[in-house]
């Protein structure tokens, strides 16, 4: 699947279903939750989940801070009325907020990231009430790029978007008949106003993804890579965000005595 920038989506889908059939099977669990942010990875995932398991299965959760933008909570309750699931809307502000009182000059960065391990410790919480797994809406590209927060969307049970690049996640959201208003929309983790993934990494997922088919994928050289169009700035500033970024994509190392 990640051996080339583009799919087949529908030869794809039923591999990614049983992969979730298999997972549920082997944890001995029938329901998921998911954290629905309005955005196309929370929205591919959820398509997923109901093709998989049946909307009975999932359960949905908006959760909102004082700065999110209220189009997030109107496309997630799109996708809640296109797939009929269940949802429960819980407001973060209060918590996050109590946390930097005592902190006030903490950086927009600092604030984002704790947005982000809030909303999953909410979710995990809410995942032992209902006897159910964390559904994954991570994708490749944001993986290798260590576009992530460590114990924050990074943390699920399992993640079938995993092993797609975001071009190709949203070639899949065509296919699931996910919104167009959702496909078409500027990526973002709306953990600030104005704030687009593509704007804070300084990149496109198109042409991000391209280079790193070729890097990763097909172990292009720099020679190779340069004569398909790349610059030699754009082809090391990807390099350098997968290698710092390496420690996020294994468990913690430990020191075996």
């Amino acid at each position: 699947m990640a051996g080339s920038q583009s799919i087949d989506p529908a030869a794809e889908l039923p591999r990614i279903l049983d992969f979730m059939r298999e997972k549920m099977e082997g944890a001995g669990k029938s329901r998921l939750v998911v954290g629905l942010s309005g955005g196309l990875d929370s929205a591919v995932s959820a398509y997923l989940a109901v093709r998989a398991l049946g909307s009975e299965s999932l359960t949905a959760f908006l959760m909102p801070y004082r700065t999110t933008d209220p189009r997030s909570g109107e496309d997630a309750m799109l996708v809640v009325s296109e797939l009929g699931i269940s949802i429960e809307t819980i407001d973060i502000t209060p918590m996050v907020d109590a946390y930097f009182e005592r902190f006030p000059d903490a950086d927009r960065k600092r604030r984002g990231n704790y947005m982000a391990r809030t909303r999953m410790a909410v979710l995990y919480d809410q995942s032992a009430a209902l006897d159910a797994l964390v559904l994954g809406t991570g994708n490749r590209t944001e993986a290798l790029l260590g576009y992530t927060t460590l114990w924050g969307d990074m943390a699920c049970a399992f993640t079938p978007l995993g092993g797609l690049y975001k071009t190709q996640v949203r070639q899949l959201a065509a296919h699931l008949g996910v919104p167009a208003r959702i496909r078409e929309k500027p990526p973002s983790a709306d953990l600030w106003q104005g704030q687009t993934d593509e704007g804070e990494m300084g990149l496109t997922y198109e042409e991000v993804d391209r280079l790193l088919h070729g890097l990763v994928d097909l172990g292009s050289s720099d020679a190779e890579l340069e004569s398909e169009g790349f610059a030699p700035s754009f082809i090391n500033k990807v390099r350098s965000m997968m290698e710092a970024s390496s420690f996020k994509r294994c468990m913690p190392p430990s020191c075996n005595l």
